[in-house]
């Protein structure tokens, strides 16, 4: 098994790299031998920071400016695999959320993962693959996350239909769908926030609090763990597998 999460000299993009899950895969994939690696955030003093042992393309942009995938086509010509990883968080009930705040998700959630995908299955001209990062929200519904579930859902379907497109040139295209992660983007949630403030400024014993509550494993994932799940849907370990959403939640949607 070890031989098939082998990336060595392969071309890897990687959207939303600067923190998180997106900068977990990074160093995944450059620990298993990535030759280079495309890197891109809003972010450019995190993607900066980011030590990597192979060569990278630090490209600190919008993933939803049409402007900057042309910009990187040159740069990611051929390219092998791609992470759609860049997100944001939301949270508002449909009544209260504005029209505003529902384009600001939108813009990256969607917009911006469609035109990632868009350019890397231009540049993936043979065999290769994708994951796109979506969420359990975008498969179970929960009270105050309309904009950002209804991101996620259209993300999955948005990565269905790229598997079915892909296929005859052996571009595979699957979709991780985690429940919590200890990432930045809870940060992000007013009522993670709050939580936070109930637990004396705590942010630790809030997210262990909110896992142990809504997840039967009684945790939430680590950014190497989804990483690591990420990787080997990328990897040739996955060979057949396409068109699949890996539902990594603790048990959260049972």
């Amino acid at each position: 098994m070890t031989e098939l999460l082998d990336f060595t000299g392969r071309k890897a993009l990687v959207t939303g790299a600067a923190s998180g899950i997106g900068a977990a895969c990074a160093r995944l994939l450059a620990e298993r031998g990535a030759a280079q690696l495309v890197l891109t955030d809003l972010d450019g003093d995190g993607l900066a920071v980011l030590e990597l042992p192979c060569e990278v393309v630090r490209v600190a942009g919008d993933v939803g400016d049409p402007q900057l995938w042309k910009e990187l086509a040159g740069p990611l010509a051929g390219l092998d695999h791609a992470v759609i990883n860049a997100g944001i968080a939301s949270g508002a009930p449909i009544e209260e959320c504005g029209f505003a705040e529902w384009r600001r998700v939108m813009a990256v959630n969607l917009d911006g993962a469609f035109l990632s995908l868009q350019a890397a299955m231009r540049a993936i001209e043979g065999p290769g693959s994708v994951v796109v990062t979506a969420s359990v929200s975008g498969m179970k519904a929960e009270p105050g996350t309309a904009a950002y579930g209804a991101s996620k859902a259209a993300l999955i379907q948005l990565a269905r239909v790229a598997a079915k497109e892909g296929a005859p040139r052996r571009l595979r295209v699957n979709a991780v769908a985690p429940g919590g992660v200890d990432t930045p983007i809870w940060d992000q949630a007013p009522f993670f926030r709050e939580l936070v403030d109930e637990h004396g400024g705590d942010r630790d014993a809030a997210l262990a609090a909110m896992a142990k509550m809504a997840t039967p494993l009684g945790r939430y994932a680590r950014s190497d763990e989804t990483a690591a799940q990420i990787g080997f849907l990328l990897s040739d370990a996955a060979a057949t597998v396409t068109g699949a959403v890996l539902v990594a939640d603790g048990g959260y949607s049972l």
